[in-house]
């Protein structure tokens, strides 16, 4: 499996995404800067977490418009597997290729904690690892992180099985949906299921001596899916 992170100025979480891959392929992580306009053949892009461009303007909307991403757009048109966690989401929403939009948290504080989520879909190269219905506990580390769309979108999503996960209740401390997101969205597809958005972090639960394993089940399904 051939994968690339996005670096974009003011991602915080591409070093992870790329161990986490790495850990999962045992294959070398292509490092792509933002102002790349060319891409080499891959399996998979991710864009990371973080704060790109600062968030200026607003969360993902200027790292949108950077070059990287006319060919990421492309990509994701002919079929390639795209990633977007957090900001990646949100970029995901900016660009287009994901419906939606992510708005400050309902409480407008920046929210960092374990939260549950429960996966909703498991045909797909992102879950296929999972069952659905199971819960995985990740952590969530953001301040825009309300998924909002209006009714007729959310329903399309429903019924057409384009969400991926939900918030729900766990053991964890707090709120279960700890954002105010829209009928407990955590994560997205696109109507093909290869892209995905969500604002919980996989590639920061990959290790027990991190306080946790279950994002590796991410990792394991596109390698399943995708080597």
């Amino acid at each position: 499996m051939k994968a690339a992170v996005v670096v974009f100025p003011g991602s915080n979480c591409d070093r992870d995404v790329k161990v986490a891959l790495e850990q999962a392929t045992s294959k070398p992580v292509h490092m792509v800067w933002h102002g790349e306009a060319e891409l080499p053949k891959l399996d998979l892009i991710v864009l990371p977490g973080g704060f790109s461009y600062g968030d200026y303007l607003r969360s993902g909307a200027m790292a949108a418009h950077s070059p990287v991403m006319g060919t990421v757009v492309e990509r994701a048109k002919q079929g390639v597997a795209v990633l977007g966690i957090c900001n990646g989401f949100q970029i995901l929403t900016e660009a287009g290729l994901l419906p939606g939009a992510l708005l400050p948290n309902a409480g407008l504080k920046f929210i960092c904690r374990d939260v549950h989520v429960r996966v909703e879909q498991s045909q797909t190269v992102f879950t296929n690892a999972c069952e659905a219905g199971s819960v995985l506990r990740i952590p969530i580390a953001h301040h825009d992180g309300q998924y909002f769309a209006d009714a007729d979108v959310l329903d399309r999503l429903e019924g057409e099985g384009q969400v991926a996960f939900r918030y729900c209740q766990g053991p964890a401390a707090g709120p279960a949906n700890p954002n105010g997101s829209a009928r407990d969205i955590a994560g997205v597809f696109n109507a093909g299921r290869t892209v995905l958005g969500l604002m919980p972090h996989p590639e920061r639960a990959v290790d027990p001596l991190h306080g946790g394993s279950d994002g590796r089940a991410l990792f394991q399904s596109l390698v399943a899916a995708l080597a």
